[in-house]
């Protein structure tokens, strides 16, 4: 029998889900801890400080240029207004439907639980979990969070929902999900592995990946891409602050958005001044 663990793994080296022990089954102990660390999921703060100031919107039009159109995840909503955009390397979590054997409470104090996933998770990622949509079982709560938030991870993504909606807004732990549910997890659902390739939002989302949340939703950046949808979406965000501009003084879009050659001569201007401004300073 396979024994369960966490396999920090990227894109390139995929660890696949294999069953533990079911209760009242004889088998090996799952391990305590996982086998590899996962400092290196850390963005440089560079990256972080320029996919800060990218929408999400804006990186969803770089990534569609490039043919990726499955990125936005369904049903990740900002649990409050005016939620900090945020951005970080996807540390992933999976849920499955609950099985009466496995989802009860004491699979909370398992070797293989969200409290030992949470144990694992490095500063600065974004913790996105798979919970099949559910919605009628809150996959974490306000202590889960406080800690999350007191190592330091950047947010929580999910396509299902949390409890103890009050203390969790207490925690300051930026959160996306579809609401609030009074049930705990194991109502609906069963926890079974972290760090692996999850589904959430009907999107595909690799340890290591980037994810980028604000106020419309979490978008995935896949890992091998990373450093060109930054830069595109950095003159994207040039471009179109350049096009509402002149919006703003009364220009008509044909011809404007998207560009002709006029305009894009005009633009190309804007840009030269502005990048030797900022050379000059």
């Amino acid at each position: 029998m396979h024994r369960p663990g966490h396999r920090c793994c990227t894109v390139v080296n995929l660890h696949i889900l294999v069953g533990g022990t079911p209760a009242g089954l004889a088998g090996p102990a799952p391990p305590t801890t996982n086998d590899h660390k996962t400092d290196h999921m850390t963005l440089d703060a560079r990256t972080i400080e320029t996919l800060s100031a990218v929408s999400t919107a804006t990186i969803t039009t770089v990534l569609l240029k490039k043919g990726l159109r499955n990125v936005w995840m369904r049903g990740t909503r900002p649990i409050r207004e005016a939620q900090t955009r945020v951005a970080g390397r996807a540390f992933t979590l999976r849920f499955v439907p609950a099985r009466e054997d496995l989802a009860t409470p004491e699979s909370w104090a398992s070797p293989r639980s969200t409290r030992a996933a949470i144990e694992d998770m490095p500063p600065g990622c974004v913790a996105v979990v798979d919970a099949m949509g559910v919605t009628g079982a809150g996959i974490f709560g306000d202590i889960l969070c406080e800690r999350m938030a007191r190592r330091g991870v950047a947010g929580l993504v999910t396509d299902g929902v949390v409890r103890d909606v009050h203390g969790v807004l207490g925690t300051g732990l930026p959160v996306w999900c579809q609401g609030a549910a009074a049930p705990p997890s194991v109502a609906g659902l069963t926890f079974v592995n972290w760090q692996e390739p999850v589904a959430c939002g009907g999107v595909a989302v690799f340890p290591d990946d980037v994810v980028v949340a604000d106020a419309d939703g979490a978008v995935l950046i896949p890992a091998a891409l990373l450093d060109e949808v930054t830069e595109a979406a950095v003159e994207q965000e040039r471009l179109e602050g350049w096009i509402m501009g002149e919006v703003a003084k009364g220009a008509a879009l044909p011809g404007l958005y998207p560009a002709n050659a006029e305009n894009k001569a005009r633009y190309e201007a804007f840009r030269a001044a502005q990048l030797a401004g900022k050379k000059s300073g």
